[in-house]
């Protein structure tokens, strides 16, 4: 279980982060890259993306040996030339340490250019640069438009949140199974870490990239960065797609597909079930799921719900009715 213990000064220093930030939006990519789960969705995207890095991205792979990566990378500047030079700034002793810590349990020696970049070499520290370049032009940049659309999206959605809910709400709804306890936000993890901020607020930064838990970034005299899953939980297509009519429907199936298809324009839950032919039960179970996914909202008109899609789900409609129109053309 992870633990964030807040002060009214944390609470008072919540942000989320208005623009993606592309060093982290790479480093959870490369994540996804290296651990074949979802093999399905994943699978295809895995294998492409593998075959296309040329081999001056090979240097992130001596970095990052396991899954421990020096803390050194957790970068969050919002474009990619900050971001670089943010990594070349890191202070020496933090460097020397991250790769000790890093290769500490490692059998074999750490690459030449590695070694050199312990002792601070301006050679090893453009290799490094060099490499994080070519990995972002290869995996992001021809799907950067879609992630800031993504991006913007999540971001309204929150701001809406906040401002209807308070951000006690909107903490408690970031992932699932998150909530706000008194003054700790809970989330399920495969580890014990408790967090005292001290004052230090928090960053909240959406990953299109990542579908597992959230990742942190626990600094000292820095914000606790929060990196937590967004989106549609579908590989990004380079076409500016998240996915075809198919891909999606195969996600969320067919019948909540066609929910948000129609949801275009409001419908209520008995209007959605004569469309769908399907009971009231059933439709109000899969508005409920998509609700719950940020896809649609739900209000109530006296004896009616009324259900309409979010920015989210129009952008997910309008990207995948975008591929199937290219698709045929």
């Amino acid at each position: 279980m992870l633990r964030i213990h807040f002060t009214a000064a944390d609470f008072a220093r919540v942000r989320f982060a208005p623009r993606p930030a592309p060093l982290q939006e790479l480093n959870v990519a490369l994540m996804k890259m290296c651990y074949p789960d979802e093999p399905l969705l994943f699978g295809r995207w895995r294998r492409r993306l593998l075959r296309s890095l040329p081999p001056v991205v090979q240097p992130l792979g001596d970095l990052v040996p396991a899954e421990a990566a020096p803390n050194f990378l957790d970068v969050f500047s919002d474009t990619l030339e900050d971001g670089l030079d943010t990594v070349r700034a890191a202070p020496p002793a933090l460097v020397r340490s991250e790769i000790e810590r890093v290769y500490a349990r490692q059998p074999a020696p750490a690459p030449l250019w590695l070694r050199d970049l312990h002792q601070g070499d301006g050679a090893a520290w453009h290799v490094l640069r060099r490499a994080q370049q070519a990995a972002f032009d290869t995996a992001l940049r021809p799907v950067w438009p879609l992630v800031q659309d993504l991006h913007q999206a999540e971001f309204t959605r929150h701001a809406l949140s906040v401002a209807e809910h308070g951000i006690g709400a909107a903490l408690a709804e970031l992932v699932p199974g998150a909530r706000l306890h008194g003054n700790v936000w809970q989330c399920a993890a495969p580890y014990e870490n408790d967090i005292e901020l001290h004052g230090r607020g928090v960053l909240l930064l959406p990953t299109f990239h990542w579908t597992g838990r959230p990742l942190i970034s626990d600094l000292p005299n820095h914000p606790v960065v929060v990196t937590y899953p967004a989106g549609p939980g579908l590989p990004l297509s380079p076409s500016g797609a998240v996915g075809t009519d198919e891909a999606l429907a195969g996600v969320l199936g067919r019948t909540r597909f066609d929910i948000l298809l129609h949801l275009a324009a409001e419908h209520t839950t008995s209007e959605l079930a004569r469309r769908l032919n399907v009971s009231n039960a059933t439709a109000s179970a899969h508005t409920a799921a998509l609700r719950g996914a940020g896809l649609i909202t739900t209000t109530r008109a006296g004896r009616s719900v009324l259900h309409r899609r979010t920015a989210l789900g129009s952008l997910l409609v309008r990207h995948g009715d975008r591929r199937g129109r290219g698709a045929s053309g």
